[in-house]
């Protein structure tokens, strides 16, 4: 029969993983910010449901692969090298979108929600197939 503190045995692990893939979230979040053209969180919170719809998928993009990273890892360091290829893989997608979608810099701003999905569903569409690449 497993006890408690057999049962907590794995939470400095959990821990570390956790804080660590926080950090990598954030700063992805930071770079992500500081590289569109427009400020997701002004707009955000003015209602803005392209910006809302295409930094959500740009956030899941990220995550999808980041937990892979950390289900995969052989180690800490493992994760967080693995978890930093996640993002310049989704920071390279935006590149990639922006070529797609060359008037993404008014579109979001002005609020037109088919923009915002479509970057949305892009950021998520790399984030798993960067995920499933990720099963080494």
């Amino acid at each position: 029969m497993l006890t408690q503190s057999q049962s907590l045995l794995g939470l400095s692990a959990f821990l570390s993983y956790f804080a660590s893939s926080i950090g990598l979230l954030a700063l992805f979040l930071l770079i992500y910010i500081l590289i569109t053209p427009y400020r997701e969180i002004a707009l955000i919170r003015a209602g803005n449901t392209a910006a809302a719809a295409s930094l959500s998928g740009a956030i899941l993009g990220f995550v999808l692969p980041l937990s892979s990273a950390i289900a995969h890892s052989v180690g800490l360091l493992d994760m967080l090298i693995w978890g930093l290829v996640a993002l310049v893989v989704q920071l390279l997608g935006y590149g990639a979108a922006r070529l797609l979608l060359p008037d993404l810099d008014r579109a979001i701003p002005a609020g037109e929600v088919a923009t915002g999905v479509l970057l949305g569903a892009l950021s998520l569409a790399i984030g798993i197939l960067n995920a499933a690449c990720m099963t080494y």
